[in-house]
């Protein structure tokens, strides 16, 4: 019989009203804007600021902008995306460094839709412009930096265990040499390197997981096992992908992409930013200060260069008048303890300077090295991975060189330990290397291996044109099934319709982003939910030309017809799953609309479509036809 519970009738209205609801958000454009914020804790960001920044628009000539104080920042909404520009060009010089004016779109949705966690779809990068990087982290520097670490934990600890030794370097091949003094020592030395290398890793155990030991004579060999490789190349990779997480939140950009791709490289897309460069110096800057103890002054160290005669503990370095100087090879501080720095003056000196603050650890080391070098001098390099493009065949390659300098090394006068300052930058080095400190710096250098930029213009014309496509589907259909199959082409049409709002509202609740292969993934839901009603349609035809009552054969129809339609569609989604599982970027989103599409086109195609043919021809006890 054709009957359909009251509840599930209730369930349909629910779903329909949510995904109104959720879906609503979309009809409300985003507004190209100018985010300011301040770029100094000094700083004060007020209605007074939002004055100043009325003022320089409007001595620029650019129209229609809306200036707002929200909270921490200042929001200039502008009508479109050449004014956004414009803009943004007139504020950054004349606020100065003491603000950050950064691209952005802010959202239109009304407060009360947002208060019920209502947001507008998000589009990808090519549907609204913006810049695709790909970043390449350096295996081998990473590496290079892990042995670093534990050379300086073995030299502390066989310090503290007061067991003699005369080397604890890395080499080329991989490992970090240790020399004692005394071969006796061995054993006892190797117990203390065991022990500090497990409190590195937080595990007390080594060996196939961890650095291997071996002992030779006089000498301890430190080897990483393959499995210590693999946990350094993860480790490094994520602790970057956090890093540059930071970073992309800094620049202001609304609803950015960071993928891991590999074993080795990120995927970043920022959409909607146009100051490519500006994103590309930021995200990509491996500048750092790293903290050494000075162990011989300019005239020792032309001396040593000179006798080839570097102490083992030595490593000459080189400051901006190119000057040698010696300083120790173990790190005492490195830019990743760095917790917060700041741009700032020198009291004494009226110079540019950096406020910084270590975390805990490496504020004591500061504090127990400065308390036993009261008089002496103390390193700060400047470390800098700079990009390079050479020639190779008519080729571009893409490479990187690494500049040491040493920006200060002045007398420790008192103890200090956590917070301190350094001078030696100049203003512009100041300020953008406390951008990158407090953002975090990275575990290993990174270099971009690739770089694309869609404009805003191009975006939009991807948006109209996939728009278009969509809404000529959707047209086409709905005239085909409403003269060929008449009121069950009508209650298809309404069917499809639900269908569009569903998709579309459950991608804005889960956060889903839009892309063009999404387009494609939306029209070929739309071909699946059409597939599923003319299996549906043709069943109830079938039933009639074999005399069946036209009640009786709406309700066979419907039965018969909805386990084909599952299978069909699991099959369907099966793929689907199996594109986002293994695929990336475009094939991504065109799984995720698909898959969407796929669960709301059986539910309105099976339940919804069958609720209101129930609604129009369940009533009628004498019907003789129905219009099929």
């Amino acid at each position: 019989m054709l009957e359909f519970p009251r509840w599930k009738y209730a369930v349909i209205l629910v779903v329909v009203l949510l995904s109104a609801l959720y879906a609503a958000p979309n009809l409300f454009q985003k507004d190209p804007a100018v985010q300011v914020t301040k770029n100094r804790s000094s700083a004060v960001v007020d209605e007074a600021l939002a004055e100043r920044v009325r003022t320089i628009l409007g001595e620029a000539g650019v129209e229609g902008a809306r200036v707002e104080l929200e909270g921490d920042q200042v929001l200039v909404r502008l009508p479109d995306a050449g004014t956004q520009t414009r803009a943004a060009d007139a504020l950054r010089p004349a606020l100065g460094e003491d603000y950050t004016a950064a691209l952005n779109l802010v959202p239109t949705t009304p407060a009360w839709l947002e208060a019920l966690g209502a947001r507008p779809m998000s589009l990808g990068l090519d549907l609204q412009g913006g810049v695709h990087f790909m970043m390449q982290v350096d295996q081998k520097a990473a590496l290079e930096k892990r042995l670093d670490s534990y050379a300086d934990a073995i030299r502390a600890a066989l310090r503290e265990a007061r067991i003699g030794y005369t080397a604890a370097e890395r080499r080329a091949d991989g490992t970090v040499q240790v020399t004692l003094t005394n071969a006796g020592d061995a054993a006892r030395a190797r117990s203390e390197i065991e022990q500090a290398l497990a409190g590195m890793r937080g595990s007390a155990a080594l060996g196939t997981t961890g650095p291997m030991l071996e002992v030779e004579g006089n000498r301890i060999v430190v080897r990483l096992s393959e499995g210590e490789l693999n946990r350094i190349a993860t480790e490094a990779i994520e602790q970057n992908r956090n890093v540059i997480s930071n970073r992309i939140n800094a620049i202001g950009v609304a609803e950015p992409v960071l993928q891991r791709q590999g074993d080795d490289r990120l995927v970043i897309q920022l959409p909607g930013l146009q100051d490519t460069a500006e994103a590309k110096r930021l995200i990509g800057a491996t500048a750092t200060l790293e903290f050494r103890a000075v162990t011989g002054d300019e005239v020792q160290a032309a001396a040593a260069l000179a006798d080839n005669s570097i102490p083992a503990g030595s490593r000459i370095y080189y400051d901006d008048a190119g000057r040698p100087l010696l300083l120790s090879r173990r790190l005492l501080v490195s830019g990743d303890e760095l917790v917060n720095a700041q741009p700032t003056t020198d009291p004494q000196t009226g110079l540019p300077a950096v406020s910084i603050t270590l975390n805990s650890a490496a504020g004591k080391r500061m504090f127990d090295h400065t308390l036993e070098n009261v008089g002496n001098r103390l390193g700060i390099v400047y470390v800098e991975r700079i990009p390079t493009v050479t020639m190779v065949n008519g080729e571009e390659v893409r490479s990187s060189r690494t500049v040491e300098r040493v920006i200060s090394s002045s007398t420790i006068r008192g103890v200090f330990g956590k917070d301190f300052q350094t001078t030696g930058l100049s203003r512009e080095e100041a300020t953008a290397l406390a951008k990158q400190l407090k953002a975090g710096a990275l575990a290993a250098p990174m270099d971009f291996v690739e770089e694309s930029v869609i404009g805003p213009t191009l975006g939009a014309q991807n948006v109209a044109r996939g728009t278009k496509a969509v809404v000529y589907a959707f047209l086409f259909t709905l005239a085909f099934f409403a003269i060929y199959y008449r009121m069950f082409g009508l209650i298809t049409c309404v069917a499809l319709l639900l269908n569009l709002l569903m998709v579309v509202a459950v991608m804005s609740l889960f956060g889903a982003t839009m892309t063009l292969p999404g387009f494609a993934g939306l029209a070929l839901s739309i071909g699946m939910s059409v597939d599923a009603n003319v299996l549906i349609n043709e069943r109830i035809r079938e039933e009639l030309r074999a005399g069946m009552p036209p009640r009786t054969a709406i309700a066979t129809g419907y039965d018969k017809a909805s386990g084909t339609i599952f299978d069909s569609n699991m099959t369907a989604l099966l793929a689907g799953v199996a594109l986002y599982a293994f695929g990336t970027g475009p094939l991504r989103g065109f799984a995720v609309t698909m898959v969407i599409g796929i669960l709301t086109s059986v539910f309105t195609a099976v339940t919804v479509s069958r609720g209101i043919a129930t609604l129009i021809y369940g009533g009628k006890r004498k019907l003789k036809s129905i219009a099929i």
